[in-house]
């Protein structure tokens, strides 16, 4: 009986030295086939927009094709279940927001939690919002805004591309901020919530830079202030809401890279390596920056500090608003 679990034993031995020799291999030679890039949302948003600037450039590091897969649907959740099912072989990989990423865990019963179940590679972009109105709009400053907001049977509403996403998030903490009476409008994606406030029916939203800042050069929206801690580099003029009154506001929107939980090491460092050196590419920093975004290259770690963090800063805001998840 001894011998035989000494046999036993052995055979392990042997079967794990084998697989971890046939996975430093499989390392070594990654990547031998086409990498899919998941994006939870539908083409021409903003996150598909950053997937398809960073595409080409990943492709061309890593010698392979990288395709771009939209499964748009429950706010981003649709993709990030499909990357924790995929295989951990570095082939499947996402561009997850700050909603998938960080808020959406808070807001519905979820079979994983994006801070545990997956592995982080990079942060891809960081960005602020733009409170912007109607060109018709009586709305010219935030106290404009806020004055508004604050009457006690008040008509402004602020729209967004669904519950939990980063512009329903500035906007309930500016509501706490500034004691505000003004109600969200929760829309099935940025366009027809864009398409809305262009036609005069909606009175506002705190929109991405890649959505607004055509329509506000166009003289069709007024940017009011912006959510971030440091003014838009491509509106150096319009204030932050925390210059406008409100010290210590930001709410910033970003968008990072993950990949399934148990992706071996070397790939996760491939990866890395590879996003870290197009987001430092002098062509592709110069379109996300005319798009409003700023490029942001991390290590695995530091994307899973960042994670936590604003896990936890949306988390309590969730809680504290009572919000709920659709």
């Amino acid at each position: 009986m001894t011998l035989q679990r000494h046999l036993a034993a052995l055979l392990c031995g042997l079967i794990s030295l084998a697989c971890l020799t046939a996975s430093a291999a499989e390392a070594d030679n990654y990547p031998s086939r086409p990498i899919k890039l998941v994006v939870g949302f539908a083409p021409g948003g903003s996150s598909d927009t950053v997937a398809r600037i960073l595409a080409p450039r990943l492709a061309e590091l890593l010698k392979q094709s990288v395709v771009i897969d939209n499964r748009p649907g429950a706010g981003g959740n649709i993709a990030s279940d499909y990357l924790i099912k995929a295989p951990a072989d570095g082939y499947t990989v996402m561009l997850g927001t700050i909603g998938s990423l960080a808020v959406n865990q808070h807001l519905n019963k979820l079979s994983y939690n994006p801070i545990t179940d997956m592995a982080p590679l990079s942060m891809a972009v960081v960005f602020t919002n733009i409170l912007v109105v109607n060109a018709n709009s009586n709305i010219r400053t935030l106290d404009d805004y806020v004055r508004l907001g604050k009457m006690p049977n008040s008509t402004l509403s602020f729209g967004s591309s669904g519950i939990g996403s980063s512009g329903h998030l500035a906007g309930e903490l500016l509501k706490s901020a500034a004691g505000l009476n003004n109600q969200h409008v929760a829309y099935r994606g940025g366009a027809p919530a864009m398409n809305d406030l262009l036609g005069d029916v909606l009175p506002s939203i705190f929109s991405s830079p890649t959505d607004a800042l055509q329509f506000i050069q166009a003289g069709k929206l007024r940017a009011i202030a912006t959510t971030g801690s440091k003014r838009l580099e491509a509106m150096p003029q319009l204030p932050t809401i925390a210059e406008a009154g409100y010290p210590g506001f930001e709410a910033t929107n970003w968008y990072a890279f993950t990949a399934p939980l148990r992706t071996p090491p070397e790939i996760v460092q491939k990866l890395n390596a590879a996003i870290v050196s197009a987001l430092h590419e002098a062509g592709v920093v110069a379109q996300l920056r005319k798009l409003g975004l700023d490029p942001l290259a991390t290590t695995p770690d530091e994307t899973a500090r960042f994670m936590r963090k604003e896990s936890d800063k949306w988390g309590a805001l969730v809680r504290k608003a009572g919000i709920k998840g659709e």
